[in-house]
Order: structure tokens, then sequence, then C-alpha cells
């Protein structure tokens, strides 16, 4: 299956963002610690839910998808402690498994995650935390796993904010023994949310925002139901195609607060940006070409690097030369190379890519490399004199609810061909 893209064409009108892809995964794996059935709600129709929902009923939970849109699991028949090999090859999130079922029963043994291929993203701080709180960690041929009998309350300092391995560790320490003090954790905003649903089934953790979590190890924990966050990097996506595009819209579902240091650099390129209490206005008139400017992208809440793709779309066609550097993932700038196949002109050297801004791009046939390398030239290719075809979206349908339908609702002229829409959850 391709997208069919056909431009330039500015966006006008009001888009609704789904919930956030990344704090909905790692609740999922979270709910493998409740004491009975959660309802989840806000969370998206992507794949990477349906891989998540089949990594969870391959251990022995039920997951119902409803027709509201949520989620019902029920992780009480939940009895092997591997989880699918095939889906962990095929989704890095489903690593946040290995928390919950270490908690919980004391032994989960899982093949190395797969995902996108953007960089290496080892799990040794994940290990190194549940290490700390007694488990035992064996490592061989591909395979990993955390055994033991009782988990005690750490301090825990962590070599860099990982993401992955703060959510890992708090999940793990919900059930030891004591308290738990994670330092250096990372601040993202899914960390917070991740906290909160934690403290709905009845943990106590505290800090999750900062750069210091503590965890007071609980006896049990119980069901609730509970609404995940917006996807701040869909909101982004929308916000960057009206600056790659031109137009205004109007983005519903969306916290500001997250977007700052993305509202920053669009205001630099001339896009207005108008925050309100739950959405954002982005506007740039077409005809205006945007001003070049400099990113370095950084853990939250800093320039986000899923946003950095994007972000490069809109520097390919602004007057000047823009400097990218990729603080977080070293193989991020892989979908430059089709970028240029549209008249781009980027050079990549290691973590720095150089843009010099060209007036326009043309439509060609590409391939999406990963899931955000794959909404970048989506943007592109918006902009784009004539039509371009995109395979590789599978890529995108990972991690975007529907992105192209919610872009037509804009007005954008982009279709699936060769193939049935994709399947939704349910």
């Amino acid at each position: 299956m391709k997208l069919k893209i056909t431009g330039p064409r500015p966006l006008y009108g009001l888009v609704k963002v789904g919930g956030a892809k990344n704090a909905a995964l790692k609740i999922m794996a979270a709910s493998l610690l409740a004491g009975g059935p959660c309802k989840l709600m806000g969370i998206p129709q992507i794949a990477d839910v349906n891989t998540m929902a089949g990594v969870l009923k391959g251990l022995g939970a039920t997951v119902d998808f409803h027709k509201d849109g949520s989620i019902v699991i029920d992780p009480s028949g939940v009895s092997k402690l591997e989880p699918s090999e095939e889906l962990v090859i095929r989704m890095r999130a489903s690593i946040q498994v290995m928390g919950p079922l270490l908690a919980r029963f004391g032994y989960v043994k899982t093949r190395q995650p797969g995902g996108c291929n953007i960089g290496p993203r080892p799990i040794d701080l994940h290990l190194k935390g549940f290490s700390a709180l007694g488990a035992e960690i064996r490592e061989e041929y591909g395979y990993v796993s955390a055994q033991a009998s009782t988990l005690r309350g750490a301090e825990i300092l962590l070599d860099i904010p990982s993401v992955g391995a703060t959510e890992n560790i708090m999940t793990a320490a919900c059930l030891a023994e004591g308290t738990t003090i994670l330092r250096n954790a990372a601040r993202e905003p899914e960390i917070i949310d991740e906290q909160n649903f934690l403290n709905r089934l009845g943990a106590n953790i505290k800090g999750a925002g900062t750069d210091t979590i503590k965890i007071e190890g609980v006896r049990e924990l119980h069901a609730t139901d509970y609404t995940v966050i917006p996807d701040r990097i869909e909101a982004a996506t929308f916000m960057t195609a009206i600056a790659v595009v031109g137009g205004e819209a109007c983005i519903e579902n969306t916290i500001p607060e997250h977007q700052q240091a993305l509202i920053a650099k669009l205001r630099e390129t001339g896009v207005e940006i108008i925050e309100g209490d739950n959405y954002v206005i982005a506007k740039r008139p077409w005809q205006k070409r945007l001003q070049a400017t400099n990113i370095r992208t950084l853990p939250y809440p800093g320039f986000p690097t899923d946003v950095q793709p994007q972000f490069v779309a809109a520097m390919s066609l602004a007057e000047g030369t823009s400097e990218i550097i990729e603080g977080v993932f070293p193989l991020r700038f892989k979908y430059t190379e089709e970028l240029t196949k549209m008249g781009a002109k980027v050079t990549v050297d290691g973590k720095l890519a150089v843009i010099t801004g060209v007036p326009a791009l043309h439509g060609t046939t590409l391939e999406a490399p990963d899931l955000r390398g794959g909404a970048a030239l989506i943007l592109a290719a918006l902009a784009a004199e004539g039509t371009t075809e995109l395979g590789g979206i599978e890529h995108i349908d990972r991690g975007y609810e529907d992105l192209p339908g919610k872009l037509s609702l804009l007005g954008a002229s982009i279709e699936r061909i060769n193939g049935a829409k994709k399947r939704q959850a349910g």
C-alpha cells in the first residue's frame, strides 16, 4: 500500500489529536500490575496498540476493544512470563512488560526488542535498575531474563535520562519492599501520565516530571479507569505541517505546555502560534517563506527528537541555511536521502544536518524508512509541486491514528492506493 499525495495545497480547518502513543503503550503494559480489569480511554487506533494488545494476550491477559474507543485489559489470567518473540522484535515498547511481570511474578524472559531503526537503543539501563532492586539478570543469545524472589527498594542513578528505563524501573519498584529513589530520571509528560495511572491503581509514586522519582512500595494494586493524555508528537506534526505547507489550523486536544520547545522554534521561523487551554492555532501565509533556524534535539523539555524529521522538512523550504544537531538517536537522518530526491539540499555528517532552503520541492516516488521520517516525507509531499507516491506507510500507521485522513480534513490531497484502508483496532 502507498500514499498518493498531490501538492502544493495549504491546509485550513480543525483537527483533533488522539491519545498519546508513547503513554498508551506503556500504560497498557503497566496494567499487568492491576488487581482487576482496567478500562483505558483515549487509546489511539494504531498498529502499535494492536501489537501491544497481542503481547498482553500472549501472556494470558484479556484485551477487549470497545466501540467507544476504550480498551478493557484484565490481567488476572496472566500465566506466561515470556512475551511473544515475534511481537517483541516488531515493537520496542514491548520491553515495558518486563517491569510489571518481574514485580508481580518475580520472573520475566524476553527477546531483545525491535522497533524503528534509528540507532542503538540498548536496554542496559533497564537491567541495571532491575539488578539494583535485587533481580538476577541473565543475557544470552539475544534473550534476557530477570528473576527475584523479593524486590527491595534501592537508590538508582541512571547514566542518561532514559524514558524507557525510567518507566520500566518505576513499574518494577511499585511492589518492591521499601523505598526506591530513581535519580536522573527522564522528565517526559508520558512518564507523569504513567505515574498518575499507577497511583490510581494504588501505587505511591511522587516526582514524575522531575529528575528524581520516589516510589514507596505497596503490597498490592487494584483496578481503575484511566484516560491517557493527548499525543504531543501528533500535535507537533500538525503544527509543523502548517509551517511546511502554509495555511491555518486549530489543533484540538493539545496541551500547549508540552510544546514549548517546538513553539519557540516555529515562531522563530515566522509561524504564528496562538495557545489556548486545550488547543493551539498555527498560522502561516502560504505565499511567505519560512526563515531558517537551528535546533538541537534533547530529552524533554528540550526539542523532541520525534519532531526533528518534520522540522527538517520545514527547513528544506526555508529561506537561508539551517543546522540541525541530533542529540538522541544517531541514525535519525536516514529519511533525508528520500527528501533530497524531491530537490531538498541536505548534507548529513554524523549527528549534524545542514539544510540549505530551496524555493520548491518536486513530487516523486519515495519510501518511508521509519515512523517519524515517514511523517516528514508526507509533509514535504504536501508542499511539493506535482504528485508523490510514498511507500513504507506501515511505519506511519504504527504511530499515527489515520494521519492521511486527518490531513484530508484540512484540505490535503492525500489518499491510500493499491490496497484497502488500514485495519482499525476492534
